[in-house]
Order: C-alpha cells, then structure tokens, then sequence
C-alpha cells in the first residue's frame, strides 16, 4: 500500500493516537513551516560563508 511497511503504518497509527485527527493538519502545517525556516537559515548561513571566503581572497 503506497510503499509503506507495517512499521511505517504502526507509526503512523502511533502519532494519530497521540495527537488525534483534528491536530493533524496543524501538525502538518508547523513542521512544514519549520523545515522551511530551517533551509532559509541554512541559506543564509551559506550566503554569509561565502561573503567572507570572497573577502579573504580580496
């Protein structure tokens, strides 16, 4: 069923116990907004590494 093992489908019941189906969706929606903020910073962590390699080198 859609690639998922019966430990994926255990967790999966695990979680909608613990957080039941109505929190789901808000759930959802903060992990995603946090992995997002995550790259952006980790963007912005590059962007900064790469500004001061190219000051170095100047």
């Amino acid at each position: 069923m859609f690639g998922l093992s019966g430990g994926h489908l255990l967790i999966v019941a695990i979680v909608v116990l613990l957080f039941g189906s109505r929190r789901l969706p808000d759930l959802g929606s903060a992990l995603g907004k946090g992995i997002g903020a995550f790259k952006k910073g980790l963007e912005g962590a590059s962007d900064d590494k790469n500004k001061n390699d190219h000051n170095r080198l100047s």
